[in-house]
């Protein structure tokens, strides 16, 4: 445990659904869930104002419209969200060598080794900093905690949502986590929690009163030691540059059950494309092909086959990830598909299957395999003469096209916007920029060839230059304590 609170947890405020408001102005204020938007999607991230109805992550999506039925629901835009993004991990980066990220909008940062910062005073300075910086260079707002070890400034950030700002002072641990539910500390889901309340323990002080000895006897060494520990305010876990990633993975839950055989496998085929790609751009290799099945029933199934040496050849995933399949009975019906690689390397092992394989597949025959139809709803294309667009389609291609809400589009004589809806034939868009006003909507056919899919644009169009952060962007102007934290110990 530090002396000083020199360990700064950051979380971007709902941060997918706030980047959707900050991109599209007719939203803001309003309830927005993002999530996938079929039967059987999920809430990823719901806005503030969707909260105060009850929604929340991980929540079945239809449980969500039932809850706030007039909400915006859209569909996650993850270039944009990298985007923003790698802008506040950049920012993290020039306050210290030691930042964690644990996703796209949450990460740890070792203030002290970056010489940042070495005492309450000067922490709280870089916080009040940091978090103007975000607003400045994003438009978005996230939420900052200060304390002496990575569990605290976790729980501190947590206090201070949203856009605030939270220190917990080393030497006060243990009576500002006492009066709490035992649900703070992290590994304490609802299982154990129950079964803590059980033994009679439902805060943080019962556990650090209970002793070691009585944890260890209900929940077993390694859980009871650790739980004892955190209890009394002991954290000391070092904030780790680089998270070394185990695995690489993608999957895809169906509206619908899949019962046709070819259609699984060809599922399962792009899947494996997709994890190679997410492979290729984290610059690894893996030995191991894993298949995940979820059959109709939700029984859940798993394979796995370990090849000669890593690869990130899609045609050695793709045969390996089929092998798998063919050894799992699908004869219910798949309701979730995915394929993973897991032991990663640093380097490529030439295989003599992959050799072969590149034999038999050229160049061109790839791309005549690849898929036709863009993923609207990643935004992978812009409007004519912009980066990014596609070749023009033909009438039938326009006339399959499937919007999604949220998805950005560009118009030959509106501009930019986003789709609002779309059904028996119609998509209606609404017209706006992140820094205009509120915009128009219109309809138009789904097979217009005027409008076409479009990259996202950035929320702030000309952000302020941060190059010598920290050092030369102006002190906060949040003006003391700010919205759901506080400012000062």
């Amino acid at each position: 445990m530090r002396a000083a609170p020199t360990i700064l947890h950051l979380d971007m405020d709902a941060f997918y659904a706030s980047a959707e408001q900050a991109a599209k102005p007719s939203l803001r204020g309003k309830p927005v869930v993002v999530g996938g938007l079929g039967p059987r999607g999920v809430v990823a991230t719901a806005s503030y104002e969707a909260r105060r109805f009850g929604v929340h992550s991980a929540m079945p999506m239809a449980q969500a419209r039932r809850l706030a039925p007039n909400a915006a629901y859209l569909v996650p835009r993850f270039q944009l969200y990298r985007a923003v993004s790698d802008q506040v991990m950049e920012l993290l980066g020039r306050l210290s060598p030691l930042v964690e990220p644990l996703s796209l909008d949450e990460a740890f940062v070792d203030l002290e080794a970056g010489g940042t910062a070495d005492d309450t005073a000067s922490a709280l300075e870089i916080g009040e900093r940091l978090r103007a910086a975000i607003r400045e260079v994003t438009g978005l707002t996230g939420s900052v905690g200060l304390a002496g070890s990575k569990m605290l400034a976790k729980i501190a950030s947590e206090e201070a949502k949203p856009n605030g700002l939270r220190l917990i002072p080393p030497g006060t641990e243990r009576a500002m986590l006492a009066p709490k539910p035992v649900r703070i500390l992290p590994g304490v889901g609802p299982a154990t929690a129950d079964h803590l309340r059980r033994a009679g323990m439902t805060t943080v002080d019962d556990l650090a009163e209970a002793g070691e000895d009585e944890l260890v006897r209900l929940l077993g060494k390694a859980h009871g030691s650790s739980l004892h520990h955190m209890a009394l305010g002991h954290d000391d876990r070092p904030v780790v540059a680089e998270r070394d990633a185990k695995s690489v993975s993608v999957e895809d839950t169906f509206d619908a059950d899949l019962h046709d055989r070819i259609r699984i496998r060809s599922e399962v085929e792009r899947l494996a494309d997709r994890c190679v790609q997410r492979l290729r751009g984290a610059g690894r290799s893996g030995r191991t092909v894993v298949l995940k099945v979820r059959r109709y029933d939700f029984s859940t199934l798993t394979r796995s086959e370990t090849l000669r040496g890593p690869t990130d050849d899609p045609t050695v995933v793709r045969e390996a990830a089929a092998r798998l399949l063919e050894a799992v009975d699908t004869t219910g019906g798949v309701r979730l598909l995915g394929v993973g690689v897991t032991g990663l390397a640093d380097y490529t092992q030439e295989d003599l299957f992959a050799q072969a394989a590149g034999e038999r597949t050229t160049a061109e025959e790839a791309a005549q395999e690849a898929p036709v139809v863009a993923d609207a709803a990643a935004g992978d294309a812009g409007p004519p003469g912009e980066p990014g667009t596609k070749a023009p389609q033909s009438a039938e291609q326009r006339a399959a096209r499937h919007w999604s809400a949220g998805q950005d589009v560009h118009h030959a004589a509106y501009g930019h916007g986003w789709v609002q809806g779309s059904g028996v034939g119609r998509v209606t868009v609404r017209f706006e920029e992140p820094e205009s006003a509120p915009g128009r909507v219109r309809t138009f056919r789904i097979d217009d060839p005027e409008l076409r899919p479009a990259d996202p644009l950035p929320l702030v169009r000309n952000p302020p230059d941060y190059s010598s952060w920290p050092a030369s962007l102006p002190k906060s102007r949040s003006g003391g304590t700010s919205p759901g934290g506080e400012s000062s110990p």
